[in-house]
C-alpha cells in the first residue's frame, strides 16, 4: 500500500514540474574593435551558423563598436559565437579572464526570459 501511495505521489510531482531545463537565454555584448558598417553583414553571417542565436536580437553599435546578442546557452556558448566571428577575420576582444576554462559564463552575460 505504501509503495502504491509513493508511486502515485512521485507521478503527481513529476507531472507538475518542468523537468530539465530546455532553454537558458542570455545576452552578451561583444566588443569588436574592427567593426565597420561594411562588415556587419559578414558578422551576421558568422553568428547565423548557430541555431541558438536569436538573429532578431542582434544590436550593432557602430559608435561603441559592440554587438549585443541574445542566445540560448543550452545550444551555443558565447565563446562559440566569438570564434565564429573571428573565423571571418574580424577581431573580437576576449573576456577579461584569459585564464578561465573554456565555456565559462562571463559575469557580463545576463540571463533573460
Amino acid at each position: 500500500m505504501i509503495k502504491i501511495f509513493l508511486l502515485i505521489a512521485l507521478t503527481t510531482i513529476a507531472a507538475f514540474t518542468d523537468g530539465c531545463r530546455r532553454e537558458d537565454f542570455r545576452e552578451h555584448v561583444f566588443e569588436i574593435p574592427g567593426m565597420t558598417p561594411e562588415n556587419t553583414t559578414t558578422i551576421k553571417e558568422a553568428v547565423s551558423t548557430y541555431s541558438g542565436v536569436d538573429m532578431k536580437s542582434l544590436e550593432f553599435n557602430l559608435e561603441k563598436k559592440t554587438l549585443k546578442v541574445r542566445f540560448d546557452s543550452m545550444k551555443v556558448a558565447q565563446t562559440n559565437i566569438r570564434m565564429a566571428i573571428e573565423e571571418k577575420g574580424i577581431a573580437v576582444k576576449h573576456p577579461e579572464k584569459n585564464d578561465a576554462p573554456a565555456g565559462y559564463i562571463n559575469e557580463r552575460d545576463k540571463e533573460v526570459k
